[in-house]
């Protein structure tokens, strides 16, 4: 169903696309916009890897939910900042693309554990989680992107 990745010497492994998957604080997220366009907007996520979903949130209307709703299918996209080994000017990059479907998530308990461990990923400290999650939770969409399917990819920039 998916294409295999052509450069296989490049192709990474599931705990390193996992591992990144942790690490990283911004994707894209790419869904079918309208009139068929596509439509790719970068987003903060949170990967949960007891239920392989990533996570994403929004506000409660717009262009990306619009989109989600005509078409589950999406695309998740994030990579690395890369690292340079000694005497070389080029960066080595990793970058791990996820193809999967998204929906919007209605249960109340699982909308506050996720945007709570979303939070955590990005705020200094949990209070300040607690205090923005008061305030905002109401605005808030939550997204669950399954996993369908994930390749890695190492790439020397040269």
């Amino acid at each position: 169903m998916f294409r295999e990745m052509r450069r296989k010497n490049q192709e990474i492994s599931k705990q390193e696309c996992i591992a990144i998957l942790k690490s990283e604080k911004r994707g894209v997220l790419a869904v079918l916009g309208d009139n068929n366009y596509p439509y790719a907007v970068p987003m903060n996520f949170y990967y949960d890897e007891q239920d392989n979903k990533i996570y994403l949130h929004s506000a409660k209307s717009g262009h990306k939910l619009d989109s989600i709703q005509n078409c589950e299918k999406v695309c998740f996209t994030t990579w690395n900042q890369g690292i340079k080994k000694q005497d070389d000017w080029a960066f080595y990059v990793t970058s791990v693309v996820i193809m999967g479907k998204a929906e919007l998530v209605h249960e109340e308990e699982l909308k506050m554990q996720q945007v709570r461990n979303l939070g955590l990923k990005y705020y200094p400290s949990e209070q300040e989680v607690e205090e923005v999650i008061r305030k905002y939770i109401n605005n808030v969409q939550l997204i669950a992107i399954s996993i369908d399917n994930m390749t890695g990819k190492l790439v020397h920039e040269k």
